[in-house]
């Protein structure tokens, strides 16, 4: 490692020294700090006391040069094609069974199968903890590893031995036929009770059209359908193509969703619908949030502009870059960044500007100070930079320091796939509920010797009784107070249990409901308490209130 250090950090100083000297014309600086680079790996080649790892230095030098640009300028060997193969399409690229892997300790567990895939339908279930794959023990393997022996030709069958908790025989072993897998970038969508057409994309790859459209078309089926509610929280983005085909599904055909500006006329392109809209005058909400990114900020950011839809949620990322993918020798990838992108109203929502730099090299956000302001067609105000602002904003709840824990230490994982062993079957994910039996539970499934969190009050009151004490005021006056305070304070399990019991029911009822109908059970459960959905239908429903905010007039 420490070889390859210093290939690169020579290789880094003398181009650095080279461009320093040159010529003030830019092609011959680039010609010169070519020479001078090449020269540099001939005479390390000759005459390094070691040998190198060359591949792995030129790896590291690459990613030297491209650290000056911007964070999604990234070149992609030919061992890392299925990267850039799996953002574009959903596809993995590989055979497989079909589940997520979770690493517990040394050992690694399925998390989740895949609805439908092989290892849903072989029985494999959420809690196994994976021992053989074929005859190798893995055991003690962690997820990459087991990763890589799961993986094979689509059509091989691979033999899985699992131990399964709460049953009786706990070894299993299956016989699973590998699959081509795909992940959809619509997993669920639904009409809701009150009419609400719900959809979540998660991503923007080459299906998401057909898979939005697949969702539009059957909520028009629906009687009850009246509103469309877009949900791309956490989504942080893919093909530009994409968003301007979904963004084609509710405004005229024809209508202009963004232009490209790059360095020379190849990228200045200006991007408009192309088919006919399936629901033109459907009233529409967006919910974002600030993982709401690229083409995330295209689709939500135009159907602003244009006063189509309502934007609920929070701030968005604010990534107005546009990259492309350039074909390099040896089948290598190089995914530039090439234009920078203009929604409706002629802004720029790009929050970092990486071609002005700190003296350390960091960047920051464009303050808000700095920003402008533009028009939407009915000429509301909205500005550039920073992302973009909801019409509407929602305080999202902050996880709890508890209720954190007790996902991130399993408390709630184990817990449902204790709960699935021993009932058969549960309500539909739409009615299930969290009743004050299974929550109480729940609460004597944990350990209180075993279950660690932050309290929080007892060690503000150690810090209390530490500055007192510091400042000359820990007499025994104070000191006596100070345990009467304590005593108070103490934090007690169960009390703190019920006191979060909303929140931690939400993820109990996630993971339950995701033991018998999977991600989509995980995802119904989630939108039972979810502040945006229930802002987004509010307004959904109040034709006044939608007017006002698309138009910026009536009453409030």
């Amino acid at each position: 490692m420490k070889k390859t250090l210093l290939t690169v950090i020579t290789a880094i100083a003398v181009i650095a020294a080279a461009y320093a000297k040159a010529p003030k014309s830019h092609d011959a600086a680039v010609s010169r700090g070519l020479t001078t680079f090449t020269s540099l790996v001939k005479q390390m080649e000759l005459n390094y006391v070691d040998s190198i790892d060359v591949e792995q230095s030129f790896k590291a030098a690459i990613e030297a040069f491209l650290a000056n640009t911007d964070p999604y300028t990234e070149y992609y060997d030919s061992d890392e094609q299925e990267t850039i193969h799996k953002m574009t399409t959903g596809d993995l690229g590989y055979g497989g069974i079909g589940s997520y892997l979770l690493q517990r300790d040394s050992s690694t567990y399925i998390s989740a199968p895949m609805e439908g895939a092989p290892a849903a339908r072989a029985g494999l279930k959420a809690g196994d903890r994976l021992l053989r794959v074929d005859t190798i023990d893995v055991s003690l393997r962690g997820v990459e590893g087991v990763t890589k022996v799961l993986r094979g030709e689509p059509g091989t069958t691979v033999e899985v031995t699992v131990q399964r908790p709460f049953t009786t025989d706990s070894i299993i072993t299956f016989n699973i036929e590998r699959e081509k897998l795909a992940q959809p970038s619509v997993p669920y969508a639904a009409v809701l009770p009150d009419g609400t057409g719900y959809i979540q994309l998660t991503s923007f790859i080459d299906k998401s059209p057909d898979e939005v459209e697949a969702a539009l078309r059957k909520f028009k089926e629906d009687p009850r359908f009246r509103s469309v509610v877009l949900d791309l929280r956490g989504n942080g983005g893919g093909l530009l193509e994409s968003a301007v085909d979904i963004v084609g599904f509710f405004v005229p055909k024809g209508t202009e969703v963004l232009h490209t500006k790059g360095r020379g006329n190849r990228s200045e392109r200006t991007y408009k619908t192309t088919r006919t809209p399936l629901l033109p005058d459907i009233p529409l909400a967006v919910l974002i949030d600030g993982g709401s990114a690229s083409a995330s900020e295209i689709t939500a950011g135009s159907l602003q502009d244009l006063d189509r839809a309502v934007l609920v949620g929070s701030r968005s990322f604010g990534k107005g870059l546009v990259q492309s993918t350039l074909q390099m020798p040896y089948d290598a990838l190089l995914k530039v960044t090439t234009a920078k992108y203009y929604i409706p109203s002629g802004r720029l929502i790009q929050a970092i500007d990486y071609s002005h730099r700190n003296p350390d090299g960091s960047v920051g956000r464009v303050p808000d100070s700095l920003t402008n302001v533009y028009k939407t067609l009915h000429g509301r105000e909205v500005r550039d930079g920073g992302g973009l602002t909801p019409d509407v904003e929602v305080e999202w709840e902050k996880l709890d320091r508890l209720v954190y824990n007790i996902v991130r230490d399993n408390w709630a994982f184990d817990y449902a796939t204790r709960y699935a062993a021993e009932h058969q079957t549960i309500p539909p994910a739409e009615e299930f509920e969290i009743t004050d039996e299974i929550f109480a539970d729940f609460k004597k499934s944990i350990d209180p010797e075993r279950f660690k969190y932050d309290k929080v009050c007892e060690e503000m009151m150690k810090d209390l009784r530490e500055t007192a004490e510091h400042e000359g005021y820990l007499n025994d006056e104070t000191r006596e107070q100070l345990d009467v305070l304590a005593k108070l304070l103490t934090h007690n399990l169960d009390h703190d249990l019920d006191q979060k019991r909303q929140a931690i029911s939400t993820y109990l009822g996630e993971e339950i409901a995701s033991r018998y109908y999977y991600d989509r059970g995980k995802i119904i459960q989630s939108l039972r308490n979810d502040p945006g959905l229930d802002k987004a239908r509010e307004i959904l429903n109040s034709p006044e209130e939608m007017q006002r905010l698309l138009t910026g007039k009536g009453k409030k």
